[in-house]
């Protein structure tokens, strides 16, 4: 789901509650994570619970050099916050993946506020290895 259609369905939630069930339900449309995938190498470090990034090159639909990226959590939360991420890198380019503020996108749709200290140092790990994928990919 594109960021902007994200960002419109959370100013029509007043609820946290209901914010959360929309998260959650954001990780329920991500596709499935293959087994093979599951590997130490994908696994991320800093997360309370089990997260698994894979990315691998594509082309942005302005052709430019991107990043294919696929996750999974056991927990829902995060992975509905997996797919948050997705959304804002979503078709971008590597540059502009690492030029693009994650952190202050989800304190902007309010979600940094309501995630406890564990779930925030998750996020900044998921967003700091995102962002070292990118790095990797651009040669830099």
């Amino acid at each position: 789901m594109p960021l902007d259609a994200i960002t419109t369905d959370f100013e029509l939630l007043d609820d946290w509650e209901d914010r959360y069930r929309y998260v959650i339900e954001l990780g329920r449309a991500l596709p499935a994570f293959p087994d093979a995938l599951r590997t130490d190498a994908n696994k991320v470090r800093g997360c309370a619970s089990q997260v698994w990034l894979a990315t691998e090159p594509n082309t942005t639909s302005s052709g430019q050099p991107g990043m294919a990226m696929q996750g999974t959590s056991d927990a829902m939360i995060v992975q509905g916050l997996i797919a948050v991420l997705f959304a804002i890198y979503e078709d971008k380019s590597l540059d502009e993946i690492l030029s693009t503020d994650a952190q202050a996108i989800f304190a902007g749709l309010g979600l940094k506020e309501h995630l406890t200290p564990q779930r925030s140092n998750g996020l900044a790990s998921m967003v700091e290895r995102i962002r070292s994928d990118a790095r990797s990919l651009s040669g830099g």
